[in-house]
């Protein structure tokens, strides 16, 4: 695996150089990110003038939120990345598997942390034979999978921490993209040894720029995790903004709903241009296509960005915000003639 910096979605500014369209009129397609965040409220002056408090009442926010025991260490951070880049430090160079595809941070900053990563491709994670964990000391699962949108039961996740578990194994998932459908959360087992459960606040509730997540499981590995990231480890404003969107639970239950009926429009609209095979999540459509390259670049011509994948070659593309945008793709599909 590369030790290059792994590309991400939602590079506009980029995207607006190279094809020479202002920032404000592109739709930007790329990221999978809810554009009808939860409503952040103005923040209270004494929260920008007092250090972050660790006993506001967020953790416990946090577990009612993943549905975790009251026995499961919790710690809050900036974003999931946090523990993403800082988990890897924790153990001594080891084999680790991550799902390919999947997002690339996670292999990224294994392999700079001096461990072998190997690729789980669909061979074997959709095979009967699970004899392949025996060759991983850690196995990082993304669930559902970033950018394919592929999911794995709960049951089989715990399975397969059970079976790294009695050699002293972990498993680490990633539910960044799980809060539309919390039935393949594994966050009720995170009391178990060896398991640990990364949450952000990024795409469900659409504010990737707070900067918010969490870490929650084995109260030895978040121990060691929050000794090595030290204190303040996530901001008091992002602290309080977090608490007041996990604990708007109407909100939530009604963005499932919307969300669920928009990622089937976007099933239908992507179908009705020739995109067939598409999967995804509540908040994207990945498709994969021969033509993956030339189709982003005439859709980057009509000012609309989504995501491109080299291997193998596919597209991720987003929610629409309004019926303009809505429209907007509709059009730019059927005059692109892509398909």
């Amino acid at each position: 695996m590369s030790l290059s910096t792994p590309e991400h979605g939602g590079r506009l500014r980029a995207a607006a150089k190279t094809w020479d369209i202002p920032v404000d009129q592109w739709l930007d397609l790329s990221t999978g990110i809810n554009p009808h965040g939860w409503p952040v409220p103005a923040i209270p002056d004494e929260v920008w003038r007092r250090l972050p408090e660790p006993d506001d009442g967020l953790e416990q926010l946090i577990r009612q939120w993943v549905s975790a025991p009251d026995v499961a260490a919790c710690m809050a951070l900036a974003g999931s990345q946090a523990a993403i880049m800082h988990l890897p430090r924790l153990r001594q160079p080891c084999r680790v598997g991550v799902p390919f595809p999947g997002y690339q941070e996670h292999g990224h900053n294994w392999v700079v942390a001096g461990h072998r990563v190997i690729e789980i491709g669909n061979d074997l994670r959709e095979d009967d034979d699970e004899s392949w964990l025996d060759e991983l000391d850690v196995l990082v699962w993304i669930n559902p999978n970033n950018p394919t949108g592929q999911a794995v039961e709960p049951g089989r996740l715990l399975g397969w921490h059970q079976r790294l578990q009695r050699r002293g194994g972990w498993l680490i998932v990633d539910e960044a993209f799980v809060d539309a459908t919390p039935e393949l959360s594994v966050g009720h087992a995170t009391d178990l040894p060896g398991l640990v459960v990364l949450r952000s606040l990024g795409k469900f509730f659409g504010l990737a720029g707070l900067r918010a997540g969490a870490a929650m499981g084995d109260p030895d590995i978040i121990r060691r995790l929050r000794a090595m990231i030290g204190p303040w480890s996530i901001s008091g404003p992002a602290r309080s903004v977090m608490g007041q969107a996990l604990a708007d639970t109407q909100w939530q239950a009604a963005t499932i709903e919307r969300l669920h009926s928009e990622s089937q429009r976007l099933a239908d609209c992507l179908s009705k241009h020739g995109f067939e095979g598409a999967s995804g999540t509540a908040l994207f459509r990945y498709v994969r296509h021969d033509r993956a390259a030339d189709i982003a670049d005439e859709l980057a011509r009509r000012g609309i960005l989504v995501r491109e994948f080299e291997n193998p070659a596919a597209l991720r593309f987003g929610l629409p915000g309004s019926e303009p945008e809505w429209t907007r793709l509709d059009q730019a599909l059927y005059l692109s003639h892509l398909y």
